[in-house]
Formats: C-alpha cells, structure tokens, sequence
C-alpha cells in the first residue's frame, strides 16, 4: 500500500513553472492523504489568478498517479488558508530572496 510519505517525495518533482522550484518547498502542498489506493492531494496556489493552475493541477495527477498503488487520486485546491511566502521551506526562501 502506498504511503503518505511517497506521495509527498513524488510531489517534490512538481515544479510551479513560473517560479521554477517544487510545490512542496514552496508550501502549495497542504495536505497529502492515502487511503486504500487513492490519494487525496489538498494545495494552493500562489494567487487565485495563477495562469499555471491548471498545470499544476495535472502535474500532480500525473506525479501522483505514479506512485505503485494508488489508483485514484483527488485534488482539492483551496485558499483557505491562504498561500504566503512565510509557507515555503528556508531554503527556497533563500533562493527566492525572502528571508
């Protein structure tokens, strides 16, 4: 059976195009549930206007579906809370200037 912990490692290979680093580093993943073999993905966006939504919507499908036993897979995006630069991991603080 997959785990939590295999989803979230995959999604380290998603990138946000605009910003060029992963969405987990850059806090957009805020929550990664398996449950029997479907994964259930919650994230943000860096703005509700992002043109790279959709993108990024189905780079995390198609990473998540990769993950030997998962079958399914749910995204819910939501700006609840909303997505802010203090989200990020420190080292793409660094790399992005916020610090």
């Amino acid at each position: 059976m997959a785990t939590r912990d295999e989803v979230m490692e995959i999604l380290r290979t998603v990138e946000d195009p605009e910003l060029g680093m992963d969405i987990v580093d850059l806090g957009l993943v805020y929550e990664a549930e398996v449950s029997d073999s479907t994964a259930k993905v919650t994230y943000s966006l860096t703005s509700m206007g992002c043109p790279a939504g959709p993108l990024i919507a189905q780079d995390i499908e198609g990473a998540v579906r990769q993950v030997e036993g998962i079958e399914d897979v749910e995204l819910e995006l939501t700006f609840d809370p909303p997505w802010t630069p203090d989200k990020m991991s420190d080292d793409a603080k660094f790399i992005l200037g916020f610090g």
